[in-house]
């Protein structure tokens, strides 16, 4: 007899309910070595070290993390280096990417002391080099630690490069559990974006029969969920909170692998993230972090999908619309978490122009040739009569 389809989505969601509590182990699936500090601090990464020459890259917020790792590899034996770059904050340009990689000759290995750029750095130069590398995560920021593409910053514009995976992710809740609270709020942004871009894709697959992946999205969705129920240690920086967290992270990276494309992962608010981070750009002022600004997106894609129902227009849709919008929070409870967090939960923070938003929420859908519900709303006409209010709410 034939398998139903709620009954196909129970299944995918019950083994990956199991998967989740073994991260470990569905990392390697993915070949990425994870492994979380322990008496022995990373035993199985030391071993994989031996004979090697590798090199720790930092910064200057994250040195003091470094500094003694590689001493400690020395002292197992271990041929590390340590190379801090000069800044607080270094972009993933082409410059630095260019200092990273001539600093890294000689080395058959990067371990990334950080989070998101310093991830991207070492991803990218040991991928052109034909290296292998790694990361020390210093703050649950971002979901681009198992990713095989790279964000950076080319002739003054934001592009994706591919990259590589990296083949080791350590993990040390004392670092993690510390980090600003602003790196977590982004990081908890990022995740609670998965409401809204699996809506999203869902969306488009009812509406427009674009190909739907159940099994990575029921991946994403049994992480989303333990995040849900943590949020209470999330706010309190928790061990338990943070490891939820991290872990949704990663499989989010492992969703996007599954599904062969962004989809679990990226939305509509995603895309209000880009058509923002331009904006910065062109101004040249530094880009505010990528969950601060995929959190307030989120927010505006919640509340365009629960004010459907009220929308007098009648427009193909619309009902199976309305039944998707059910399922989701409410815009406020995701302000509550990252206020909480100490993320701007208006637009008019971040120090965009009203003029900006407004714009945003006419044209960012035309990043990419994907359904999302801003696509939506500006398909059929129905942005012009919702922008004041959006701007109203959010700005």
């Amino acid at each position: 007899m034939a398998r139903s389809v709620d009954g196909t989505r129970a299944l995918c969601y019950n083994f990956y309910m199991e998967k989740y509590d073994d991260i470990v182990s569905l990392s390697e699936r993915f070949g990425i070595h994870a492994e979380y500090k322990g008496e022995g601090l990373y035993p199985a990464f030391f071993a994989r070290m031996r004979g090697r020459r590798p090199l720790v890259l930092a910064d200057e917020n994250t040195v003091r993390f470094g500094a003694p790792f590689a001493e400690e590899m020395r002292g197992r034996g271990i041929a590390a280096d340590l190379f801090a770059l000069p800044e607080r904050e270094p972009v993933a340009d082409e410059r630095t990417c260019a200092i990273v990689s001539e600093r890294s000759k000689g080395h058959d290995y990067v371990l990334a002391v950080g989070a998101g750029t310093l991830n991207d750095i070492a991803k990218y130069t040991t991928f052109l080099a034909g290296k292998e590398c790694g990361v020390l995560a210093t703050a649950a920021s971002m979901d681009g630690f198992t990713s095989g593409v790279t964000p950076l910053i080319k002739e003054g514009r934001k592009v994706t490069e591919n990259a590589h995976t990296v083949s080791d992710i350590l993990i040390d809740f004392d670092i993690l559990c510390g980090a600003p609270r602003i790196m977590t709020g982004a990081g908890a942004g990022d995740i609670l974006a998965k409401f809204c871009c699996l809506t999203d894709w869902k969306m488009s697959h009812l509406l427009n029969g674009e190909a739907y992946g159940e099994e990575a999205a029921a991946l994403m969705r049994v992480a989303l969920g333990k995040c849900v129920e943590n949020i209470d240690s999330i706010e309190r920086c928790g061990r338990e909170g943070i490891d939820a967290l991290l872990r949704a992270l990663l499989i989010s990276g492992y969703a996007m692998v599954i599904a062969g494309n962004s989809r679990p992962a990226s939305g509509a608010e995603h895309h209000m993230s880009h058509f923002l981070e331009m904006d910065f750009l062109r101004r040249g002022e530094r880009i505010p972090l990528h969950g601060v600004k995929v959190g307030l997106g989120t927010m505006v894609s919640l509340h365009m999908y629960k004010r459907i129902r009220g929308i007098a227009q009648d427009f193909e849709g619309k009902e199976t619309v309305v039944r998707l919008a059910e399922g989701l929070p409410e815009p406020s409870w995701v302000a509550s978490v990252l206020s909480s967090l100490g993320c701007p939960t208006r637009f008019s923070q971040l120090g965009v122009s009203e003029d900006t938003v407004r714009e945003m929420l006419f044209n960012c859908y035309k990043i990419r040739d994907r359904f999302t519900i801003m696509t939506l709303y500006n398909k059929f006409d129905l942005m012009r009569s919702a922008a004041d209010e959006l701007i109203g709410m959010f700005y």
